[in-house]
């Protein structure tokens, strides 16, 4: 029988584990197809699919797309993409610009509220220009600010904590849209 992980996240989002790292971990674990959907990046595939070969893992080029429907955040799991389709390199370099911002912005919000160096902390962890709110979470804990990821999204990253900024994601259509044209099977995570 088959072991499959369909959703997993590197270094190049908010991962622990480079893509590199992560295949080594998911042969280990005995895993037969993993499929790396990094949040609104691809740019982990190619070292995953480097990393896999001649291991019988086999790599499933994915993402994992913001989206807002009906005013509320999805994610949406992307599989079996072409990390190189025009459609779905353009949507994601938007959701990267809006990524960078809006780490900018909540470390100015927390700078605000008297925590000092956010940013840059989570910025060190994140590696990348994209800082998501899970790289502020574990500086947050590292700092003893809060005790665990869990209380760091409940006091200063969750609507309406000092934190927290708004997502402006894609609209489901064009998330949806993005994968499809890029030869992907969309799937909510």
């Amino acid at each position: 029988m088959l072991k499959y992980d369909l959703h997993s996240h590197s270094t190049a989002s908010d991962g622990t584990l480079s893509p590199s790292a992560l295949v080594a971990h998911a042969c280990r674990q005995g895993v037969d197809v993993l499929a790396l959907t990094d949040h609104d990046v691809t740019s982990g595939v190619a070292e995953a699919q480097a990393a896999a070969v001649g291991t019988g893992l086999r790599v499933v080029a994915g993402v994992e797309v913001s989206a807002t429907w009906n005013h509320q955040l999805l994610h949406i799991v992307g599989l079996g993409v072409d990390p190189a389709a025009p459609a779905l390199i353009a949507g994601l370099a938007g959701q990267q610009v809006f990524r960078v911002w809006r780490g900018e912005e909540i470390g100015r919000r927390l700078e605000k509220r008297g925590i000092a160096g956010a940013y840059e902390g989570a910025a060190a962890l994140a590696g990348g220009p994209a800082v998501s709110r899970t790289h502020f979470a574990r500086h947050l804990v590292a700092q003893g600010h809060a005790r665990d990821m869990g209380k760091a999204f409940d006091m200063y990253l969750k609507r309406g904590k000092p934190g927290y900024v708004p997502g402006q994601w894609a609209g489901l259509e064009d998330a949806v849209g993005w994968i499809r044209a890029a030869g992907g099977q969309a799937v909510v995570a």
